[in-house]
């Protein structure tokens, strides 16, 4: 008798997705660990000649013949990410990134995504998930992997530039991994965005007893233990990013940077650690983008990429996160030492957190089952 080549996926909705557990941090930090550690043995694949690229972006011209062609404005990004993931994973999968600063206007995000979960023997779909959240809280849990490793485990000042949703996760991410943490100093761009991040840190985390509104970016820095630039903004001139000082930053910070960031002489000095999320990503972006790659991809990962180029520094300076993670290279070495993390956001993230999230919910029968055939019409 022949197997049945029924197939049936789940539909999981943003409501399903929570329901199942996307928004639990902790559970999301350590999940990211897991996915760290496979990064470190080899055991995932992304696109690219090097299995390591960010993924596939449409981009437009700045002149169109066509009327009807999207324009590049800010944060305009249709993008596919793929990635494979072992270990106890064992799945494939792919978000859909779509991107427009102009929906704010609509009352919609600035990102609308999607993540299609796969079986790698078949390539059957898994699961259709809404995956705001899910990208969401995966950024946000890579500072908080870091934090677990390189910040002073007496933490108690965040430093927060951009109280958006990546503000809201990357704090998140930091409470989970340093408990003692009881302060932040927020620097927002309007009322409202400050307004919505005050509420959720007082409902969500009610230990953060002391909370400054700070009205310059030296403020957010000077003082604070841990400290991250989550804003958005144009690319282009790396003179317009939000700057870092040596002088502003104190002994035993850890810094860690989702967002386009610019360091100063002194940060960029060898006696500050530098560390990647995974080498191999910016080595990746850098040879898609023109350069100086800064200009393109405003992360500070992809400006020690363009130091490198420039013979300004050596690729043995930098440090992979990954083998901090799996005990083949130090974390924190002593109370003194000033470290950044350049986080760029990888599609094995995704498909880590996104298979906890399908394997949670088919646990607990949440989702709608959908059916792809019953058997295919062409074979």
């Amino acid at each position: 008798m022949s197997e049945s080549t029924k197939i049936d996926f789940i539909y999981l909705s943003e409501q399903d997705m929570i329901k199942a557990g996307v928004t639990d941090m902790p559970a999301c930090v350590d999940t990211m660990e897991e996915m760290f550690e496979l990064l470190h043995k080899g055991d995932y694949r992304m696109a690219g000649p090097n299995n390591d690229s960010h993924g596939a972006m449409v981009t437009f011209p700045d002149e169109s013949p066509f009327a009807t062609m999207p324009k590049p404005t800010a944060d305009r990004r249709l993008m596919a990410m793929p990635a494979y993931l072992g270990g106890d994973f064992q799945t494939c999968g792919v978000k859909w990134y779509n991107s427009n600063i102009a929906n704010r206007e609509k009352g919609l995000p600035r990102s609308i995504l999607m993540f299609i979960l796969n079986d790698i023997d078949t390539g059957a779909p898994l699961a259709y998930m809404s995956a705001n959240l899910l990208s969401a809280y995966r950024t946000g849990a890579i500072p908080g992997v870091g934090a677990r490793h390189l910040a002073r485990k007496d933490s108690k000042v965040i430093g927060l530039l951009g109280p958006g949703v990546m503000g809201k996760t990357t704090v998140a991410a930091f409470i989970a991994a340093c408990p003692e943490l009881d302060t932040i100093k927020i620097k927002g761009r309007g009322k409202k965005s400050l307004d919505s991040f005050l509420t959720w840190l007082a409902a969500t985390y009610p230990q953060i007893t002391n909370v400054e509104i700070v009205d310059t970016i030296e403020d957010v820095v000077r003082g604070a233990d841990v400290i991250s630039y989550c804003n958005s903004g144009e690319t282009g001139d790396p003179s317009t990013y939000p700057e870092v000082k040596r002088e502003w930053v104190k002994p035993g910070a850890f810094l860690a940077m989702p967002a386009s960031c610019r360091l100063d002489e002194g940060m960029e000095q060898a006696g500050v650690r530098k560390v990647l999320d995974n080498t191999g990503l910016y080595q990746a972006w850098f040879e898609e983008v023109p350069k100086p790659a800064h200009n393109i991809i405003p992360l500070v990962g992809v400006r020690f990429m363009d130091m490198i180029e420039q013979g300004l520094m050596s690729l043995d300076e930098l440090e992979d996160l990954g083998e901090i993670v799996a005990g083949a290279a130090p974390g924190r070495q002593n109370d003194e030492e000033i470290i950044v993390m350049s986080v760029g956001g990888m599609p094995v993230e995704d498909v880590a957190w996104g298979t906890k999230i399908y394997r949670n919910a088919l646990e607990k029968g949440i989702g709608v089952s959908l059916n792809l055939w019953e058997e295919p019409a062409l074979k």
